[in-house]
């Protein structure tokens, strides 16, 4: 009904009432359609990260440069800003950022190159960084996850959502994978084979929500296969690289050297059993005998101080994020919204899979951190851009849906 809003007549005050009410309701609007168990969960997640962040490095004197809380108020401040950066991506919305895709991907690519001259840094064996100053450094790699993401998804659901067509063509797919192998391959080359692992599924998980033809999948796949044998043939990646995947292969192969971080982690895991030794009561992470524990490792803190049934509710809680997001996919009405959401749960799922798994000992060691829990300012940044992204698509979707 005309000068009704939500149930609400505004028709009876001035213009300048009236435009403020209008606003205050769809404010209203937006914050009721939220989806709230995937924010709750993210933000659970983050908070349980900020414990075991802090139980991992209290007493690393080396690192926290004295100050036991340094990490926690770090790992909070990363926290807040990425909530700010998942509001702002709300405000914009994925209908925004898809007219602004062009603009994203150069700057993305630009980054990543720039981390190739002699601006960028080696943290951990991986160069993959540029040092910002102020004790901060920024990761390029984690934002290509969405600049690929959203510039496969603008290829891909242009022609379909304008319904010229049912399906994406066999040239638009070579355009959009075209578009995102640009930024891997420069990311192999620093090497971030991690990285890289996580946008391959990327791609994987876009081209299946696209409704492109599985023989691209298959070729795909094919082509990775290959990929990695070239790779490893051509002697691209580091020698601490193809140490630890023969260190997966044969976790006996030298347990005091690149097989002692996954020992060591399976021992502190192992030690946790049903409830855990207690918050900040754990033998293994209190005598820092795994390294990169507040990053890769902050799983292992998990199942020694909380044991299974707090390893089991960051489990339960990704869990929910991605059921959320999977909703999210489905309901949603236009083919760009549905592929984002897709490309988002490929690049969780197999990101939290890889890190629990390595620090299990079930896949190889590749330095990717466990999705709101780890410390570290862009994979927080990336990961709450992403859950800005949901919520976009699913605040923006027609109400019936």
């Amino acid at each position: 009904m005309a000068g009704h809003t939500n149930g609400f007549s505004v028709s009876g005050y001035g213009p300048q009432q009236r435009s403020t009410m209008s606003r205050l309701m769809a404010r209203d609007s937006v914050v009721r359609r939220l989806d709230w168990p995937i924010l709750l969960s993210a933000i659970a997640l983050s908070l349980i990260g900020s414990a075991l962040v802090y139980s991992a490095t209290r007493n690393r004197t080396e690192l926290n440069q004295g100050d036991p809380y340094y990490f926690l108020f770090r790992h909070l401040l990363n926290m807040g800003i990425g909530i700010g950066l998942m509001v702002g991506t709300i405000w914009l919305g994925h209908r925004t950022l898809r007219t602004a895709v062009p603009i994203l991907y150069g700057i993305s690519v630009f980054l990543v190159l720039l981390v190739l001259t002699p601006l960028g840094a080696t943290v951990n064996g991986a160069h993959a960084w540029i040092i910002v100053g102020g004790g901060f450094s920024l990761q390029p790699s984690e934002f290509v996850k969405i600049t690929i993401i959203l510039g496969m998804a603008m290829l891909l659901a242009a022609r379909v959502d304008a319904g010229d067509r049912e399906h994406p063509d066999h040239r638009t797919v070579l355009q959009a994978l075209g578009l995102a192998a640009v930024p891997m391959m420069v990311v192999m080359l620093m090497p971030d084979l991690g990285s890289v692992m996580v946008m391959v599924m990327i791609v994987l998980g876009v081209l299946l929500a696209s409704g492109a033809s599985n023989r691209w999948v298959l070729g795909l796949i094919g082509v990775g296969a290959a990929g990695a044998v070239a790779v490893w043939q051509l002697g691209v990646l580091d020698d601490y690289q193809i140490a630890r995947f023969a260190a997966f292969a044969n976790p006996a192969l030298d347990p005091a050297g690149v097989g002692y971080n996954t020992n060591q982690a399976r021992i502190a895991i192992g030690s946790g059993g049903l409830t855990g030794a207690g918050l900040f009561h754990g033998s293994q992470t209190t005598g820092q005998f795994v390294p990169e524990q507040q990053t890769d490792f902050v799983f292992t803190v998990a199942g020694e101080e909380l044991g299974f049934v707090g390893a089991g509710l960051i489990l339960l809680l990704l869990g929910v994020v991605l059921w959320r997001a999977c909703r999210i996919a489905r309901e949603t009405t236009e083919l760009y919204g549905t592929i984002v959401a897709a490309g988002i749960i490929a690049w969780f799922s197999f990101q939290a899979f890889e890190n629990i798994g390595m620090t299990l000992g079930i896949m190889p060691v590749a330095g990717l951190p466990l999705p709101f829990v780890s410390y570290g300012g862009s994979s927080m940044f990336a990961v709450w851009v992403a859950i800005g992204l949901l919520q976009s698509i699913r605040v923006q979707r027609p109400m019936s849906a």
